[in-house]
């Protein structure tokens, strides 16, 4: 799935999120518009169990109100608006099921799904995100990442054609993850935080026949400068910004 791709691609963080509310179909759909060759969201689970896609464990910086996402259902939170709250003109935008998203933007690019459920990592995510990519046949554009191993090692044994990416922390947090976790994983790319990122990096995930991904990366001389050490891929908030730097208006 991510072999033929221009280089580096440019993944939308959360959507086109400097223009847009972020993780709504609204910015995964200006993305693609824009030029991306695929978004990035989060999901995790509703209170009835329903994979929705926000980052937060709370809506409170994204919707102006409150309340845990793990304690409100789906519809609860379809009850919100983070479109209003981040501009008068997304009024009415919701939070999205990623049911939604596919339903929305299959066939249009990657999409690379986080699996967030950091404070709940027994629960039933990945299995549940794995029953909506086989119901609507998303397989062939799905990459999967995570700070957790444990589900991506789910992933692989559920969907294991399905590329997965280990993220990074940033800083000393990461550094496992960085050297030994992704060394030894079998992962297809590393996600890496911009703060790490170095030339030597890039030469060493490639030495390992992987790829190697930063994130997020909004300044043009930046995404030039990751693009120069040959980086596979850059998540982005504003995809005009970086197809521009990388392209120039092709």
């Amino acid at each position: 799935m991510l072999e033929g791709l221009p280089q580096p691609i440019i993944l939308a963080h959360r959507g086109a999120s400097a223009r847009a509310p972020e993780n709504t179909l609204a910015a995964f759909r200006l993305a693609f518009e824009q030029g991306a060759d695929g978004i990035e969201l989060d999901a995790k689970l509703s209170a009835d169990g329903r994979v929705v896609v926000i980052h937060d464990d709370t809506v409170d910086r994204t919707t102006g109100s409150d309340g845990a996402v793990a304690g409100l259902t789906l519809a609860d939170l379809q009850s919100l608006d983070p479109g209003r709250y981040f501009s008068t003109a997304f009024a009415g935008e919701r939070i999205p099921s990623l049911e939604e998203v596919f339903q929305s933007v299959t066939g249009r690019g990657i999409i690379n799904i986080e699996l967030r459920n950091y404070t709940t990592p027994g629960d039933a995510l990945v299995e549940s995100v794995y029953g909506l990519v086989r119901h609507y046949g998303t397989e062939h554009q799905i990459l999967f990442s995570s700070f957790l191993p444990r589900n991506l090692t789910k992933c692989a044994r559920l969907l294991p054609r399905v590329p997965r990416g280990l993220l990074a922390a940033p800083g000393w947090k990461g550094a496992w993850a960085r050297s030994f976790g992704f060394m030894f994983g079998n992962y297809a790319a590393l996600h890496l935080n911009a703060v790490d990122a170095a030339s030597q990096q890039v030469q060493r995930v490639h030495r390992l026949q992987r790829r190697i991904h930063v994130w997020t990366i909004n300044q043009t001389a930046e995404i030039q400068r990751l693009a120069s050490w040959g980086v596979d891929g850059i998540f982005t908030d504003d995809p005009q910004v970086a197809r521009l730097a990388l392209h120039g208006d092709r």
